[in-house]
């Protein structure tokens, strides 16, 4: 954990390049401290069947949800979120700046008794 999963507009997909929102997003959760480098992942859905608002063709959305595992609290998942959606709205602003657009983001934490995880990805980093 922390995992970011972006569900977007099909018609946003040529404008959008997302190695770079995805390398800033790891970067700053991994900088705090309180999540692990070895159990960050990101994944990018295009939606190529949405309607939003009235249904103009020009209009698009972006929705990005981080799940993170029990236990943190407030003020950092707060602090977290925040700037999430910072670096997040940042990175639409050349979408933003000349189109019609709704971005949303949710933080959502993650039952500790349903939430299960196997990952061998952890050791690799143990040093670091």
């Amino acid at each position: 954990m922390p995992h970011f999963i972006v569900e977007y507009s099909g018609n946003l997909h040529d404008r959008l390049e997302f190695q770079s929102l995805f390398s800033r997003l790891h970067e700053y959760v991994v900088s705090t401290g309180a999540f692990p480098i070895g159990g960050v992942r990101s994944r990018a859905i295009r939606c190529d069947d949405f309607r939003v608002a009235d249904g103009r063709e020009g209009f698009s959305f972006l929705n990005l949800t981080l799940k993170i595992g029990h236990g943190r609290d407030m003020s950092l998942k707060t602090k977290v979120a925040e700037r999430v959606f910072e670096i997040l709205c940042d990175w639409m602003k050349p979408v933003t700046d000349t189109s019609y657009c709704q971005i949303s983001f949710e933080l959502t934490e993650l039952d500790p008794v349903l939430k299960f995880n196997k990952n061998n990805i952890h050791p690799l980093f143990a040093d670091t």
